[in-house]
């Protein structure tokens, strides 16, 4: 055994990387310091301690309680905090009789108040703890793809081992079936074919070649005399060389890429907090106005006054923040995952539903996204005339045209000995499971099968009419494959493979009905079919047989046969994908293809999907090549990248995402996981989808179908527009009550409502109508409108000028009102001693009180109507359309109907019961906010028409 010491590939030295495919077999095992009877047991220890254990590694990630104590940094969270912690302080100082207010044994206001936000604090902490805990998984799932044991020669031996003992070096057995355990040289191949799709995206498995593959930048797919960890042994066998273990596979390689991925927040989260901070400022800035204004005024000039007063900024602050927004954008995107799970999408993170909404570009794999992955026949050439074949996938249902007219291929003698041919050489089987049709072997022979099926003709029945005598297999250096049978016609050779490789072995040609000989214009006449083929992106195999009932020698089967035909065939787009693309378009979605496949069938899908139109395909290559400014330059024109690796995925989505695009990114091999977790929105395959895509991706489609992403992207826009239409109403009632109390403060007015009075505002109108906003029908233009702008705010400019109108309005009624009913009842308010009153006075503020009370809630309740669209006429979408609007509206109206006229309520909130004729005031006054924001729509309507 050699002395030398290999290349330190799984310790990742600083050498320039080898490039193990251009190295002939001799030079790779003399780098590796091993001969091809093995490592003996001492060095294999000796290089276990050296480069560590053949397994991915995991960075050391937050624990699970840092992981939820970084909830709480949000903005809104730790406002809604502050505020549990004062209302709970002044709760208690109340029940123990420190403060005026309720007391003895029950729980005080803001005890009750405080519990509630609390609550609604903690759901949300936890759901965020849950999702970012979970998105640690998609390690986890990607050390359970690595091969358990591994078969290897050490000492001259074979010998089974753990996958996890490999090391460099190792020279490992490769049968039909195996899990590839290692990043392999191959050194001897006999048919080897691999399936690499969950590494590279390729839906057809790979010859292997021990040959030199030339090319410094060979991709992934490409390079034909290797394997890698992660991919499996479909057929035949071999013998590999370990040149690279653990995370210094390819694979190992992925999992890093996972492990650098940082998520960033989405466009909602983001908007929350800048929502949440400029609602803590302003609620600071205004109740400290308020509150020292009252103080230098001689409003308050005792201990419980400034601690009354101190109470009161305190509700106002509760009032204006929003505490029901976290549970409304978890209720509104909860009810989204329920509909779309309805729709064939599982959502694993809440905030993908409403990224979704905003997304401009959708990032798709090819293989098994786009495409069905199975193998379909589109062509045949028999016969001189071309045959086109319909149906798509492995369901033996299609017709047969010539010139777009049927052609019966089960009666035409030619096509049926053609058919015949792919059916008997031929190692795979079709089979009908559970309504399903799937195949058992090879999707090349597979579609070979169907078509047979296509024209009627039975497979199994077949090979006992015609059962194999004997065969010479496929093999990367013959390129073909013959199959002898006993046929009720004699015994026959059939073959099938490349068509270069097949007609070298004809002297013949079956055209109308006779064998003629093959000469050069027949030659070049099929050739040329074949070329027409493959420049539409179709696998083309030729097809031949010879009579040979005389032949005694085997290798006289493959000489003077006859040339049967050309068959085209190619992994089909989806029939719904299609018409899907056209919705995104509509929606203003740009679709791109990014799949390790070839150039020309990648760009042969992409054209009849609607991809490829006017715009770039470029290779991973070409994009290594082109300079940075000339990529973001092109980044917008180019629909299709072919050929690229896991690092090109991440490229593409960042060049996308700095030029403000929102990405989602489809896939379902190992080899998009990076770039699943990377992207803004990562959309797994859960039929074909690996376990580790789908622990990377934030949403996977459980019936593998593009489609089901535009139903994503409907809830996704339809659920913020519901998030938009509570925070307008809010924001626009708080607003509205912030700015009554601040105006009656600079008036020198007693404050029109007292602290119970604000806390039972934001009880009755934040509470359930807000979160019947949350499950509002969709606008009827949800998909006809382009994406929203993820950098914008939620604070668009109509949203600020019906936020502006309604405080405006609400201030401009309700102090006038309330002023009007102090004066009317002979109460004398600017020389009013707030902490002296008489018992007629305080009479006199409670009806007045009440009489704001009851127009608030009302204006708010009705308020509700007018927002649920931010353009159209409530009367367009429908006034009852929303049942649990209408439901929470009627309770609301109940308790504020409570307070006011049920004797034992109406002593602690100081309220009075309302005559007729208040309420012929309360009404009318209570209705100006509706017809506020419906007038303001009408008007942005006719500017919106006049500007198109």
């Amino acid at each position: 055994m050699s002395n030398k010491q290999p290349v330190n590939t799984a310790a990742g030295a600083s050498q320039p990387e080898t490039k193990w495919h251009n190295l002939p077999v001799p030079e790779a095992l003399n780098k590796l310091g091993v001969k091809l009877t093995g490592l003996s047991a001492a060095e294999a220890k000796d290089r276990l301690a050296k480069y560590g254990r053949n397994e991915l590694t995991v960075e050391k990630k937050n624990s699970p309680w840092v992981l939820f104590f970084n909830q709480f940094k949000s903005a809104l969270i730790i406002i809604l905090l502050i505020a549990v912690v004062l209302s709970v302080v002044v709760g208690i100082l109340k029940m123990t009789g420190v403060l005026e207010g309720e007391g003895g044994s029950g729980l005080a206001e803001e005890i009750t108040d405080a519990i509630v936000i609390f609550v609604i604090v903690i759901a949300c902490v936890l759901l965020g703890f849950i999702e970012e805990f979970r998105s640690e998984k998609a390690m986890d799932a990607l050390k359970k793809m690595s091969a358990p044991t591994a078969t290897v020669i050490r000492d001259n031996e074979e010998e089974e081992i753990p996958a996890s003992d490999l090391v460099p070096g190792d020279i490992v057995i490769l049968t039909t079936g195996d899990k590839v355990p290692a990043d392999m040289r191959l050194v001897e191949v006999a048919n080897l074919n691999t399936a690499e799709a969950p590494l590279t995206g390729e839906s057809t498995p790979i010859e292997k070649t021990i040959n030199t593959v030339p090319g410094a930048e060979v991709p992934v797919g490409d390079r034909k005399n290797m394997v890698y960890t992660g991919t499996s042994v479909t057929y035949g066998r071999g013998r590999g060389v370990v040149i690279a273990t653990g995370m210094q596979t390819e694979f190992g390689k992925i999992a890093q890429m996972l492990q650098d991925v940082e998520e960033e927040e989405t466009p909602l989260q983001k908007n929350l907090d800048k929502v949440g901070k400029w609602l803590g400022i302003g609620c600071l800035v205004i109740v400290g106005i308020v509150v020292i204004l009252s103080i230098f005024r001689g409003h308050i000039n005792t201990i419980d006054g400034i601690l009354n007063i101190l109470i009161w900024g305190i509700s106002l602050a509760v009032a204006a923040v929003p505490e029901a927004l976290p549970a409304v954008v978890v209720i509104s995107l909860s009810i989204g995952v329920q509909k779309m799970a309805k729709r064939h999408s599982l959502v694993r993170r809440l905030s993908a539903v409403e990224t979704l909404g905003c997304t401009t570009v959708i990032c798709s794999d090819k293989t098994g996204t786009l495409t069905q992955d199975q193998m379909t026949v589109r062509q045949m050439y028999v016969n001189g005339k071309t045959i086109t074949v319909t149906g798509a996938g492995y369901e033996p249902k299609g017709e047969f045209l010539v010139n777009n007219q049927p052609f019966a291929a089960g009666q035409d003698a030619m096509t049926q000995t053609f058919l015949q041919i792919g059916a008997l050489c031929n190692d795979t089987h079709l089979v009908h499971n559970e309504g399903k049709w799937l195949i058992k072997g090879d999707p090349t022979e597979g579609a070979l099968l169907v078509i047979a099926a296509k024209s009627g003709m039975e497979h199994e029945k077949l090979n006992e009419t015609s059962p194999r005598i004997d065969e010479i297999p496929f093999s990367s250096e013959r390129k073909k494959m013959t199959t002898v049978h006993d046929t009720p016609r004699g015994r026959f050779a059939y073959s099938k493979g490349a068509p270069e490789i097949v007609l070298e072995a004809c002297t013949h040609v079956l055209e109308n009905g006779q064998e003629s000989p093959l000469d050069a214009a027949a030659r070049n006449r099929i050739l040329e079919a074949a070329r027409g083929m493959a420049e539409n992106a179709l696998r083309v195999l030729g097809l031949a047989y010879k009579k040979a009932d005389n032949i005694k020698d085997k290798t006289h089967y493959e000489k003077g046969m006859v040339f049967a035909g050309l068959v085209g065939m190619i992994d089909p787009p989806r029939a719904e994908v299609k018409d899907a693309i056209k919705v995104c378009k509509g929606a203003g979605i740009k679709s791109v293809m990014i799949t390790g496949d070839h150039k020309i069938t990648a760009s042969a899908i992409a054209r009849e999907l609607g991809i490829l139109t006017d715009g770039m395909a470029i290779t991973g290559a070409e994009l290594d090549q082109m300079p940075d400014e000339e990529y973001v330059k092109n980044v917008q024109k180019i629909q299709v990248y072919a050929r690229v690796s896991p690092a090109h995925k991440l490229k593409v989505i960042e060049a996308f995402s700095k030029q403000g695009d929102v990405v989602a990114m489809t896939g379902d091999g190992v080899n998009d996981a990076p770039a699943l977790k990377k992207a803004d929105i990562g959309v797994a395959m859960g039929i074909s989808g690996t376990d580790v895509s789908k622990e990377a991706a934030a949403m996977v489609l459980t019936d593998d179908n593009f489609a089901s992403i535009v139903s994503a992207v409907e809830e996704g826009r339809g659920i913020f527009t519901n998030i938009k239409k509570y925070l307008i109403y809010l924001l626009s009632a708080n607003v509205g009550e912030v700015l009554i109390m601040f105006v009656a403060s600079l008036l020198s007015m007693p404050v029109p409502l007292e602290a119970i009075h604000l806390l039972w505002v934001n009880l009755t109108t934040d509470g359930l109508p807000a979160l019947a906003l949350s499950v509002d029908p969709k606008d009827p233009d949800t998909m006809s409108l382009p994406p929203r702008d993820p950098k914008s705010s939620i604070f668009t400019k109509n949203v600020l000028i019906i936020i502006g109108a309604i405080g405006i309005v609400m201030a401009a009624t309700m102090i006038p009102m309330f002023i009007w009913r102090m004066s009317s009842e002979g109460l004398d308010w600017h020389n009013l001693d707030i902490n002296n009153l008489t018992h007629a006075q305080t009479l006199i503020l409670e009806e007045a009180r009440t009489m704001v009370l009851a127009t608030m809630v009302l204006f708010e309740l009705l308020l509700t109507f007018s927002v649920r669209s931010e353009i159209h006429s409530v009367f367009k979408i429908g006034f009852f359309s929303n049942k649990w609007l209408i439901l929470a509206n009627l309770s609301s109206f109940g308790l504020l109907m409570a307070v006011m006229y049920i004797p034992f309520l109406q002593g602690p909130f100081k309220l009075v019961n309302l005559t007729l004729q208040d309420w012929c005031f309360v009404i009318p006054i209570s209705m100006t906010g509706f017809i506020t924001v419906e007038v303001i729509k009408t008007i942005l309507r006719r500017t919106q028409k006049k500007g198109r």
